[in-house]
């Protein structure tokens, strides 16, 4: 069989191949094995340390880059087996590491994570369900053709959606920008995405998104809301704590997981 030919365009980015195996395959280099179907991924590394210290979780692989080890874990919750591991920083890892845990044979994932707010009034610690991203990183080229947004997943919003008015906590609904860039936060660029309705930025949903459903698996987020970017200057917020905000989205998405 020949190579498929990719048409040279003004920037690399926009060379999209949909040739459905690549040289460096995970399916090739890892096996499926005995995992449960549902995952939390989750971006707070503290979270799941106690997770892991309080609740018997056990290490079902040991993934390793260069930067250390990413486990993947196992627990019971509610009577069922679940997955989680922490993502790394950035859509290549995330994006790596959820190719790898989909390869092991997870199929049904949803991510929590922190982001900067665009708009005025979201406090500290409002969620935010992520409805689709804005493609400014690099990854999603590389599993999607070239557009401006990717929609989420309509199976994982509606779980998350479900999960949050069981307990009556409040959420928004919105769109989210998605960086590779976070020293690169401009003013003029901070404007055009509020102009295009984006409540948040963070630097993985897009490129998570696009693996997922690349690899025809369900896939959804929900972000907390930490600095402050709507004001023409940054406001960290360093007084709010955030630490009872984060454990508790890490339950709230293992519930979650298991409506979907």
């Amino acid at each position: 069989m020949g190579v498929r030919s990719v048409k040279q365009r003004t920037y690399p980015i926009l060379e999209y191949d949909p040739t459905r195996e690549a040289l460096i395959e995970p399916s090739r280099l890892i096996r499926p094995s005995d995992v449960p179907e549902s995952c939390v991924i989750c971006f707070f590394r503290e979270v799941l340390d106690k997770v892991v210290a309080e609740h018997n979780a056990k290490v079902l692989v040991q993934n390793r880059w260069e930067d250390g080890p990413h486990p993947v874990f196992e627990m019971t919750h509610k009577g069922r087996r679940l997955a989680f591991f922490h993502p790394g920083v950035g859509a290549p890892m995330a994006a790596g590491l959820l190719e790898e845990v989909i390869a092991l044979g997870c199929r049904k994932f949803i991510a929590c994570g922190g982001c900067g707010v665009l708009e005025k009034g979201l406090d500290v610690g409002q969620l935010i369900v992520v409805s689709a991203a804005v493609r400014d990183e690099g990854v999603s080229y590389h599993y999607l053709p070239p557009g401006r947004e990717i929609p989420a997943d309509e199976t994982a919003v509606a779980a998350l959606r479900k999960t949050l008015d069981q307990r009556g906590i409040p959420y928004r609904l919105g769109k989210t920008w998605t960086t590779d860039a976070p020293y690169r936060e401009t003013a003029a660029k901070i404007a055009r995405r509020k102009a295009e309705g984006c409540l948040a930025v963070e630097m993985e949903a897009a490129g998570m998104m696009a693996v997922a459903r690349f690899r025809g698996v369900v896939f959804g987020q929900i972000l907390y809301a930490g600095d402050d970017l709507s004001a023409g200057e940054w406001d960290n917020r360093p007084r709010q704590s955030r630490d009872a905000i984060r454990e508790n989205l890490f339950w709230l998405c293992a519930d979650a997981c298991l409506e979907l």
